[in-house]
């Protein structure tokens, strides 16, 4: 029993051993520049984080202790990032923390971060597919639930949706499409719909600072610096997604230097 156990210890605990020469070698095409990369981890950061969690956290939880509740965890964010930066400069293969926790845990912790990264991608693509149909919806004016309620039905069960979402698993297929053309088709298509988020998020800014008023920084925090602190909890999920940057490393064209430059781009433009 002891023999046993001590095997599947040791199995549970043996780590992936890279040889320095081995890092360069990938089937993978390194086409992606330091820019692609940034705005991979642009792309993935600017989203319900930056759109919805603000004007929720300001209402609801903070108030204007927002841009503290930012800083806080913006700094969070940042230990985390300069972590995948080190990694990503000592181990630049494709997989991120699985790759990570197998070269300095071992087996077990990867194969149990592994399925977790497979969880946070599936569950993150579908809610923003399903976020997309919310928002089409709103803009047909409910036209889109009505439809599916009429002709698919209402399905009365707990913790699932009232109707199936088609419309969201279209999404999902569609921009399944340049991903399947290639990391180089990817990447280009990404930096045009980062370059236009970007544009609409300045956009936006602009014109509200003309809107703004003083006042409304009078009671500076109305919820306390609790608010701030819970705040700065659900203000870390507009930081999340530069994690996507390491997972692309075996595709960089120079991962040792341009995925942790890529990384520190991604948390300060925050």
């Amino acid at each position: 029993m002891a023999e046993l156990t001590k095997s599947a210890l040791t199995t549970m605990s043996r780590k992936k051993i890279f040889v320095a020469k081995d890092y360069t070698k990938t089937e993978l095409s390194r086409c992606l520049s330091k820019i692609d990369l940034a705005g991979l981890g642009i792309a993935s950061t600017l989203g319900a984080g930056i759109y919805v969690l603000a004007g929720i956290v300001a209402k609801n939880i903070a108030g204007p202790g927002l841009v503290l509740s930012f800083l806080i965890a913006g700094i969070a964010s940042l230990m985390s990032a300069l972590c995948y930066a080190e990694f990503g400069s000592r181990v630049p293969r494709a997989g991120s923390a699985y790759v990570y926790s197998y070269v300095a845990i071992g087996e077990f912790c990867a194969f149990v971060v592994g399925w977790n990264m497979i969880l946070e991608y599936l569950i993150g693509a579908s809610s923003l597919a399903r976020g997309c149909t919310e928002y089409l919806d709103a803009l047909f004016n409910g036209q889109i639930r009505e439809y599916s309620l009429k002709h698919i039905g209402s399905m009365n069960a707990p913790l699932i949706a009232q109707y199936p979402d088609f419309l969201a698993f279209a999404i999902a297929l569609i921009v399944t499409i340049p991903l399947a053309l290639g990391a180089a088709m990817t990447t280009r298509t990404n930096n045009v719909i980062t370059a236009i988020n970007l544009i609409v998020i300045t956009f936006i800014t602009l014109v509200g600072l003309s809107f703004a008023d003083r006042k409304n920084w009078n009671n500076f925090l109305p919820y306390g610096f609790s608010g701030v602190v819970a705040g700065a909890a659900t203000c870390f999920f507009s930081f999340v997604g530069f994690d996507c940057i390491a997972t692309s490393a075996e595709e960089a064209k120079n991962p040792t230097k341009d995925v942790p430059i890529a990384i520190l781009i991604t948390i300060g433009k925050h």
